[in-house]
């Protein structure tokens, strides 16, 4: 169905993180596998020419019927928009079929957090992460979503080059490979180089160049990060969603409860614009709104 040459341009020419080209290939799949399925079509379709509008939206009927969030509806119809658009330009198609779809509504939802005082007191009990190299290799994970604010895919791309010691930053390569630098905390300087000096002791039979690395020294992947903090969120948290992005959601609600700038917020993100990290403003007043509930004698 032509979805090698669109995949190579949003990998080498846009430049999109791997977790991103992942989500869009399995998007193209499984849309493709709707389409060639008997109850889709009697006569499976061979060329993207012959996709209309009605087929993208029996896709999404089908979708919704399955209990898809609209939200993950619209992720996906985002790809094929982006796909037909890419055919377009390359003069595969004539018309974009996805241009004629409208999104569902998406419902607005807050970003989920943890109480930062709860994660603190989490991350100095000594009891809770053991002091050999998988407990500290742990202990840094959650330091450092909650410290730096990093995406899921920058903390699994992270290299030992990337620290600079001397200034106490870390270098972090974001989305379209936009590099950025975060300032580190001194508790998390110490555990770096506590952890670097567990990580060498171990003798790894391998040449890994990532910080962090599994218990037999290979490369991390997102899903054992997205195990280690589910299992400490667990500890302190009763709430359904204990993922990467929850930390981050942390880091950058915590700053700006504490009077951080917003700009300087997008910064240390590494969000393209200032809309993306307005979102935490509604956090920050609804906050103010359970003070004000608390304390006013006439709330």
């Amino acid at each position: 169905m032509l979805t090698e040459g669109f995949i190579a341009y949003i990998k080498f020419e846009k430049r999109y993180s791997p977790h991103t080209v992942s989500a869009y290939q399995s998007d193209l799949e499984q849309f493709i596998f709707f389409l060639n399925s008997a109850s889709a079509s009697v006569h499976p379709i061979s060329h993207p020419s012959e996709i209309t509008h009605h087929d993208i939206r029996n896709w999404m009927v089908h979708l919704m019927d399955k209990d898809l969030t609209p939200r993950s509806v619209n992720r996906k119809i985002a790809t094929l928009r982006k796909y037909f658009k890419f055919l377009l330009q390359q003069n595969i198609i004539q018309f974009n079929p996805a241009s004629k779809i409208n999104a569902p509504k998406v419902p607005k939802h807050l970003p989920i957090v943890v109480e930062d005082e709860k994660l603190i007191n989490m991350l100095d009990n000594t009891s809770i992460f053991e002091t050999d190299f998988k407990g500290q290799r742990d202990k840094l994970v959650i330091e450092l979503l909650f410290g730096t604010g990093m995406r899921l895919a920058e903390i699994t791309g992270l290299k030992e080059s990337d620290i600079n010691f001397y200034e106490n930053t870390l270098k972090v390569l974001g989305k379209r490979n936009k590099q950025r630098i975060i300032p580190l905390n001194k508790e998390l300087v110490i555990l770096l180089k506590r952890y670097i000096v567990l990580k060498k002791s171990e003798n790894f039979d391998n040449n890994s160049i990532t910080l962090i690395v599994t218990n037999k020294g290979t490369d991390t992947y997102p899903k054992l990060i997205y195990l280690i903090v589910h299992k400490y969120l667990s500890y302190i948290s009763t709430q359904s969603k204990k993922s990467p992005h929850v930390l981050r959601h942390t880091f950058a609600t915590s700053l700006l409860n504490k009077g951080a700038d917003l700009n300087a917020i997008k910064e240390l993100l590494g969000h393209a614009n200032l809309s993306a990290t307005q979102i935490y403003t509604h956090n920050s007043v609804e906050r103010l709104k359970s003070i004000y509930k608390q304390a006013h004698p006439k709330a």
